[in-house]
């Protein structure tokens, strides 16, 4: 279905549900809907944001990249303007990623979601977070094997070696580089979550920071300290990925405290666990905000009060 909906008359065909979100500081909207398909519809999921502004031609901003302007208002020095780009192959105005068939699971992940912190013991984790994780489907990552596999996106592939592979993020345009966002993606499926790390998979790691290193300042000239890299505990999906973006990324909320973990202190933080042994992440208490749309929300809410135990002085 993906690959028939890469042209315009295609797009004009879907049919508009409803907003699940929008963002103004990010300027992305979410909508829900539908496309059609030979045994009816196939539910999809929309979303829209606006692309960068050409920083690197800043000179055609003014000369020739806004097409026409409207006066807001002006005050002494300030003056406020409302303007139109000019249509430009070179500059594309928005960036468009469609889910189709979309389930319930991609719906309730991209609704707008009021959170909660909540503190997941290991105790926890064996009882309510692993059966969840062990009850994924395989279908629900086959995105992740084909490309592993090699059947998919292989010629965005900057890195490939046995433990894992390196390429581009959907989430980047590929052109602007201060949104530079890659995505390493652990090989083995028996690696699902930080919960799963070991000193075992220390070389796999070290590994990710160097050549992601190597590959930013060969193709794009990036010094060393121009990358964040992180993990998300809780994970979009089980298949254990490291994201790297540019250090001057903003607005993307996977990277607040409460979800984010900085590679460098995960390989701090496995240097010191036991050889041959459960890691410290195997035995933290692991503290993390969580949408009330996310499947584990009802029952680690329920769960808190075993955590929380008697009120602070």
């Amino acid at each position: 279905m993906a690959s028939a909906l890469g042209d315009i008359a295609a797009l004009r065909l879907f049919a508009f549900d409803r907003v699940l979100s929008h963002d103004a500081a990010t300027q992305t909207i979410v909508l829900l809907g539908s496309f059609p398909a030979e045994d009816g519809s196939n539910t999809a999921i929309v979303r829209i944001e606006r692309a960068a502004l050409p920083v690197d031609e800043p000179t055609t901003l003014l000369e020739s990249a806004v097409a026409d302007v409207r006066l807001i208002e002006s005050n002494d020095i300030y003056t406020w303007l409302l303007g139109w780009l000019a249509p430009s192959a070179a500059r594309p105005d928005v960036k468009i990623n469609i889910i189709c068939p979309a389930t319930d699971v991609h719906i309730r992940k991209y609704t707008a979601q009021k959170y909660l912190i909540v503190h997941e013991t290991p105790a926890l984790y064996e009882r309510i977070v692993k059966p969840y994780i062990d009850a994924f489907p395989a279908s629900r990552t086959k995105w992740v094997q084909d490309i592993l596999d090699g059947r998919s996106e292989a010629d965005k592939v900057l890195h490939r070696d046995a433990a894992y592979v390196l390429l581009p993020d959907m989430k980047w345009d590929l052109v602007t580089l201060g949104a530079l966002y890659l995505v390493a993606i652990a090989a083995s499926p028996a690696l699902r979550s930080l919960r799963d790390l070991a000193r075992a998979h220390l070389p796999m790691l070290r590994s990710i920071r160097r050549e992601a290193r190597r590959v930013v300042a060969e193709r794009w000239g990036l010094e060393r300290g121009a990358l964040r890299m992180f993990v998300h505990y809780q994970p979009s999906y089980y298949q254990f990925h490291v994201h790297i973006v540019h250090v001057e990324y903003q607005g993307l909320l996977g990277m607040t405290v409460g979800q984010a973990h900085l590679l460098d202190d995960v390989i701090s933080l496995l240097e010191l666990s036991p050889e041959d042994a459960p890691s410290i992440f195997a035995h933290m208490t692991l503290t993390y905000g969580l949408g009330d749309q996310h499947p584990l929300y009802t029952p680690l809410r329920a769960a808190q009060p075993e955590v929380d135990g008697p009120a602070d002085d």
